[in-house]
């Protein structure tokens, strides 16, 4: 049996898990009665959904800061730093150069090569289009795409732009941003499973998640404990309903055990204060009649994070949150083969 164990835990935005079989042995995906729960105050959980991930893809920005180079800005060390964090190395968008990317012409028309700033956007594309072509799917065969960022580079979404870059049909997708910090990708995959399942979005079938940020634009790099943790990219996987037998019409079940067995997700907005990144608006005056007003130019903080309140949460409810998951899959933890942890 390969099976796969993912979980991320953020204090504020929550935790999330869920467990893929890859293999044709289910040994049994129904729900059982929960006897582990997190103690986050806003959840949701459930069982097998008939969807599977066909194609993953990635990317991440040329710049590389390793351990030794910020040794030069902290007072720390490689070894510091590895033995706490595991970290040797971690990418960071600065915006210089121009990466290559496939993307679709701005007429709608045909597929062309273009070389594009490096951005949030484009790391994105790069790492939709790999998932694209790994899962074999057509991109005008995509009916929806999510991409779950906290660090857009357009605040109104990237998901919109960055499906018709791939090639989606603009007549037919649904393009949207999911926020939920770095319980996001699952959070998104999870949504995605949930449209393709009831057979939301005009019948969808195929859906592809993005996981893309550059939290290192809101990194306090003064701060020795937190800018050592961060760094920027992207991920991607397109999810299929099609071939997991639940409409055949022969009553032959093809099931074969593939695809998202369960999932556990939690939110508790009581760790607001321990890790942030706030508005903040520069005031200016306009000259409306009378005194004129006061608005304000919109930018924000940098990320401040109470690194001991974090790490003391996500060690006690990530191993229940993944006991959630696993009881709702049906499986016990001596049937995983892989673990997958956000750090």
């Amino acid at each position: 049996m390969k099976f796969l164990l993912s979980s991320i835990a953020l204090l504020s935005a929550g935790a999330s898990a869920f467990s893929i079989n890859n293999n044709n042995n289910n040994n049994g995906a129904s729900a059982q009665q929960l006897t582990h729960r997190t103690s986050t105050a806003l959840a949701a959980s459930g069982g097998r959904m008939p969807v599977r991930p066909i194609g993953i893809g990635s990317a991440a920005p040329q710049t590389l800061i390793t351990n030794l180079d910020l040794e030069s800005v902290h007072d720390t060390s490689d070894e510091w730093i590895r033995s706490r964090t595991g970290i040797q190395e971690r990418r960071v968008l600065v915006h210089e150069g121009t990466r290559s990317v496939v993307r679709a012409g701005e007429d709608g028309g045909g597929a062309e090569d273009a070389e594009i700033p490096e951005s949030l956007r484009t790391l994105g594309i790069e790492a939709a289009s790999n998932a694209l072509k790994m899962s074999g799917v057509d991109a005008g065969d995509i009916d929806l795409v999510i991409c779950a960022t906290s660090s857009p580079d357009d605040l109104f979404g990237d998901a919109p732009s960055i499906a018709h870059a791939v090639g989606c049909d603009s007549s037919k997708v649904v393009a949207f941003d999911l926020t939920a910090a770095c319980s996001g990708f699952l959070f998104g995959i999870v949504t995605a499973s949930q449209f393709l399942s009831n057979g939301g979005v005009g019948g969808a079938k195929n859906a592809l998640v993005i996981g893309a940020d550059a939290l290192t634009r809101w990194v306090d790099w003064e701060d020795r404990n937190s800018c050592i943790l961060f760094g920027d990219g992207a991920g991607a996987m397109v999810l299929s309903s099609e071939g997991n037998g639940d409409d055949s019409s022969d009553g032959d079940d093809s099931d074969d055990g593939f695809g998202i067995l369960g999932y556990a997700m939690h939110s508790n907005g009581g760790g607001y204060k321990d890790l942030k990144c706030i508005y903040r608006g520069e005031p200016k005056k306009i000259s409306t009649p009378g005194e004129g007003t006061i608005v304000h130019d919109g930018s924000y903080d940098l990320m401040t994070m109470n690194g001991r309140k974090v790490y003391s949460f996500a060690t006690r409810e990530v191993p229940n949150v993944l006991q959630e998951a696993l009881d709702q899959a049906g499986m016990s933890v001596d049937q995983v083969d892989h673990l997958l942890l956000h750090q």
